[in-house]
């Protein structure tokens, strides 16, 4: 790489980490925990690229974006930030920056994606950019810092001011109804109508037309798609086929899993498929993502706090009942069963009997989580189909590099949590269980911040 990097964080670590590796790219580096340098560094015309994180102490990274954006058109921005939420991607790109990595970031693809930015030769946008509104987490839960919801937000966020209709699939309780509402509310139609469109309304001689004279060029979402009746479905491509004068947004929503089963069945029509089926948003169950249990819990036990309910926080055996329950319900269950506990527990520290006692029978057993569907299931089939949703979540391009070691890090950590907790703690029994050097285990607890809690372990 060839270049001078403007790199703005309030970590020391990740400023210094940031600096070797960029020096050693071949890149000048100048590095502050400070906006207002990096402001005055722009301003003077330094730097090819700047690397920001978003909350630092004399500002908002993001905010600047637009100054930035004035005084050197098309200086590339990579915003990096802790704040693992949909609104971060969101604001980030309505901002215009060049990317977004999620922290914890992986260094050699941030590296990948700094060598990009200097290639580039970027102009400036002639279109007037926006301006966003306030987050509203209560809102819109929409939380999480695993891979796949990071890729999902980027792609909301590329996807969201576009015209092509949305096909958003997951199952029930994933927050399809919360992602088509964020795209609407956050996209250059956000002062239009959101209208919903069901299937009594779409049945109707006047239905179609009174529908488009209400959403008024907005957005029209279709929720469950596949369970309109056939006429429902004819009318809605007709709908979408002449729209009129201000035509809006469509964007539908299913729980059917596979589309193509839906065609042959006949419960999905072949041409209603091929127009609603611009960009698929798959959103991913719970329990494929299960490493962001913790961080929703502690986001509806605020918002349970904020509603007057009192201050909770979970034990650790709790939040690993949590995290190894099938999760049926998704996050809508997770909020509701978390929303109790807030009002019913009888101390601060909600206990993992009060957990189990809220989750009813399954809290018993450990189930996949990896969304195998059948207990008979083979491992390796759940983690094939796993990654081929991952895969397919990327449309035409290919996930970020360095998938190997990504994969290997998020089967590693939960079987040596697991084996841990199995051995009661015991390091060395931990090690003959999973047949490994107790050296090598120690250092892989160290690597991947596994925190080992010793307990008598009743047998």
């Amino acid at each position: 790489m060839d270049g001078t990097v403007l790199v703005a964080d309030d970590d020391r670590t990740i400023r210094t980490v940031l600096t070797q590796a960029l020096t050693r790219a071949g890149c000048k580096v100048h590095a502050t925990s400070s906006l207002t340098t990096l402001m005055r560094w722009v301003s003077e015309g330094k730097g090819d690229v700047v690397i920001s994180d978003v909350m630092m102490p004399d500002g908002n990274g993001l905010e600047m974006l637009p100054k930035i954006g004035q005084d050197r058109p098309g200086l590339p921005v990579i915003v990096i930030s802790a704040q693992n939420t949909i609104m971060t991607a969101i604001k980030a790109a309505e901002a215009d920056a060049y990317d977004y990595l999620p922290k914890p970031f992986d260094l050699p693809e941030l590296m990948k994606r700094t060598a990009k930015a200097l290639s580039e030769k970027r102009t400036a946008s002639a279109t007037s950019r926006v301006e966003v509104p306030e987050e509203r987490p209560d809102e819109l839960p929409l939380v999480g810092r695993t891979e796949v919801m990071q890729a999902l937000y980027r792609l909301i966020a590329r996807v969201m001011n576009t015209d092509m209709p949305l096909l958003i699939t997951g199952e029930s309780g994933t927050g399809k109804s919360l992602i088509a509402r964020a795209i609407h509310d956050f996209s250059d139609r956000r002062t239009l109508p959101y209208v919903y469109a069901d299937a009594a309304t779409l049945a109707e001689l006047e239905g179609p037309a009174r529908l488009l004279a209400e959403v008024k060029g907005g957005t029209l979402v279709v929720d469950e798609l596949m369970d309109l009746p056939d006429e429902a479905q004819a009318r809605l491509v007709r709908m979408m086929d002449t729209p009129g004068d201000h035509a809006p947004r469509f964007i539908a929503t299913t729980s059917q899993q596979n589309l193509a089963d839906g065609m042959e069945e006949g419960r999905l029509r072949q041409d209603l498929y091929y127009r609603v089926c611009g960009t698929e948003l798959r959103v991913p169950a719970l329990r494929e993502r299960v490493e962001d249990i913790a961080l929703l819990c502690e986001h509806f036990l605020m918002r349970a706090e904020n509603d007057g309910a009192p201050h909770r926080t979970l034990s650790e055996e709790a939040r690993e009942l949590l995290r190894h329950h099938a999760w049926p319900g998704n996050v809508r269950q997770l909020e509701n069963i978390i929303k109790r506990l807030a009002l019913t527990a009888r101390s601060e520290e909600v206990g993992k009997a009060e957990v189990a006692a809220a989750l009813g029978p399954q809290s018993t057993g450990v189930e996949p989580v990896m969304g195998a569907g059948a207990s008979n299931e083979k491992l390796s089939d759940a983690v094939a189909r796993h990654l081929q949703r991952y895969f397919d979540l990327h449309g035409e391009e290919l996930p970020p590099q360095g998938l190997y070691a990504r994969l290997l890090r998020e089967v590693e950590t939960p079987l040596i949590e697991i084996a841990l907790s199995a051995t009661g703690g015991n390091q060395a029994k931990c090690a003959d269980l999973l047949g490994i050097n107790r050296n090598t285990l120690r250092k892989k607890i160290t690597d991947l911040d596994i925190e080992v809690t010793r307990r008598r372990k009743l047998m």
